[in-house]
């Protein structure tokens, strides 16, 4: 079992919802990744996104593309990326899924990124744009190395493709709580909480929902819906502002689940 496997068993022990982070890798600069994550650790995230920059972020608004593009300047790869894990590592063994688009993994090599990834301390991969119709192949060669192979389902997706997602999923599944690109909303959207009900008819795996998560109350409107909700953007634009208070700005996010687990105990 990987780390994220045993992440989510311990919260069901302790009743409590989890706090994935979200964080481009590189962004400001290649040096900062391992010293954000620590802050977003000690601010309350449980498990992290290691986001690899591309040239080409079809899914992600304008403060990942911005965060991206800040990150490939300051020179960020995929192999960088995984020696930021192998220093994460050296002080944490908070766990780590690496998120990123299909082409740079296809240049690397999906048999070679997989043993790397697994020698850095990664604990899992999350390929955005990947087909699940066609991921036979990197689902075999991902979970030969050891790792888990986390998929997206949208409320636009079928049931077949749902019972897809939850086939080839592995650690849990993240749900996209609304149709569109990555970013910060006012809401959470009214599609949120029946594509939870699709997704728990098709899988007993634990959901995470992220996409427009960015408040406080956002956070505790999904607490009692999904075993973990899933921030981004809001996280990238803190660091773009100021990364100095990303440690203030994760507990204020994590907020909510620490007065819902008191709450429960």
């Amino acid at each position: 079992m990987t780390r994220i496997g045993r992440l989510f068993e311990k919260l069901k022990r302790e009743g409590r919802c989890g706090m994935i982070a979200y964080l481009t890798a590189g962004d400001p600069t290649p040096d900062a990744t391992p010293g954000l994550v620590a802050a977003l650790e000690r601010g309350g995230a449980d498990l992290i996104e290691l986001g690899v920059p591309f040239s080409d972020p079809i899914a992600d608004g304008p403060v990942i593309q911005r965060a991206g593009d800040r990150a490939l300047r300051a020179g960020m790869t995929l192999a960088k990326v995984l020696d930021s894990a192998r220093e994460i590592r050296r002080r944490s063994e908070i766990p780590l899924l690496l998120f990123t688009y299909l082409n740079p993994v296809l240049r690397y090599g999906f048999g070679r990124l997989a043993n790397d990834a697994k020698e850095a301390g990664i604990d899992g991969c999350l390929l955005i744009d990947v087909s699940v119709e066609e991921a036979e192949e990197y689902v075999h060669v991902t979970r030969a190395a050891g790792l888990d192979t986390v998929f997206l389902a949208a409320p636009t997706s079928t049931e077949e493709r749902l019972r897809l997602v939850a086939k080839y999923s592995s650690g849990f599944i993240y749900l996209v709580s609304r149709t569109g690109i990555t970013g910060e909303r006012d809401n959470i959207a009214g599609s949120a909480l029946p594509l939870i009900e699709r997704m728990r008819a098709q899988t007993n795996l634990p959901l995470a929902m992220g996409f427009g998560v960015s408040k406080p109350e956002h956070v505790a409107a999904l607490a009692g819906h999904v075993e973990a909700v899933v921030v981004g953007s809001a996280i990238v634009r803190q660091i773009e502002r100021d990364p100095a208070g990303l440690e203030a700005f994760m507990r204020n996010l994590t907020s909510p689940l620490a007065m819902r687990d008191a709450a429960i105990n």
